[in-house]
Parts: structure tokens; C-alpha cells; sequence
């Protein structure tokens, strides 16, 4: 398993940006969803491009209230399925299941969320994960 980001909500993208610039950290990548309604940004300090901090900004606006501005933990796994299998078998709740052989979310026992992103490309579709509606709210 390895570490990849640690996400944050943010009310205002551009202050949020500018904080960490004055860090020292630097954009590196971006992920606008206009459809979806939110907008994506990777920020890194310098040596640290492959532990950034993901700061996520949804463009309708919510209270995010104090609880809400910690999104989640993310970590790489080399099988997906695998992982969710022995982390389901071991009573852990999967909030999003890895329908699509790619992405799951898992919830701690403090319910904070914890994103699990297949290494490489996506594994093929298979069940019972296909089919299988959330369990939680993520």
C-alpha cells in the first residue's frame, strides 16, 4: 500500500491556493468537473510532488461546518477487490464499493473515510462489487 494524498474541502479555492503558495507548495495538477459540479486541485511543496494535499471545491455552496473540511485519507493498493474483500471480511464498512475496479471508500471507526485507488489501470468489473450499491455515505 502506498500513501498518495490527504483531501480537503475548501470554501474559496483561490485564498485556499493562495495559503498554501505562501508554504511553498505548487499546483501540480487539476481536475475540473463542471457536470459534477466541483473542481480538484493537487498541491505539493517542493520534493513532496507525490504527497500532495488534494484541495476539492464543490461550486454550490454548504456549511461546511468544522467536521466537514477533512475529506479523506488516500492510499494505493495493488488489488482492489482484494483489499475490500479482507477489510469487509474483517467487519470494516465500505462506503463505496469498487464497482468499477478502480476506486473504493472505506469508513474507520471514527467514520473518517479512507480512499483506496487500484494501482495502474482499472481491474475488470466483477461481482459481487459490480452490482452492489453504497453502503454508506461517503
Amino acid at each position: 500500500m502506498q500513501y498518495l494524498h490527504t483531501m480537503l474541502r475548501v470554501s474559496d479555492l483561490e485564498k485556499s491556493m493562495a495559503f498554501f503558495e505562501l508554504l511553498g507548495f505548487k499546483e501540480t495538477a487539476r481536475y475540473d468537473e463542471p457536470e459534477a459540479r466541483f473542481t480538484i486541485v493537487m498541491m505539493a511543496p517542493p520534493g513532496g510532488e507525490d504527497t500532495p494535499v488534494e484541495l476539492t471545491w464543490n461550486y454550490d455552496p454548504e456549511d461546511l461546518g468544522e467536521a466537514r473540511f477533512f475529506g479523506h485519507l488516500a492510499y494505493q493498493v495493488d488489488d482492489i477487490y482484494r483489499t475490500c474483500e479482507d477489510l469487509q471480511a474483517a467487519g470494516v464498512t465500505i462506503n463505496r464499493p469498487p464497482r468499477d475496479g478502480r476506486m473504493a471508500f472505506v469508513r474507520t471507526p471514527d467514520n473518517q473515510s479512507i480512499e483506496f485507488l487500484q494501482k495502474g489501470d482499472p481491474l475488470e468489473a466483477r461481482e459481487p462489487w459490480a452490482s452492489m450499491e453504497n453502503t454508506g455515505k461517503w
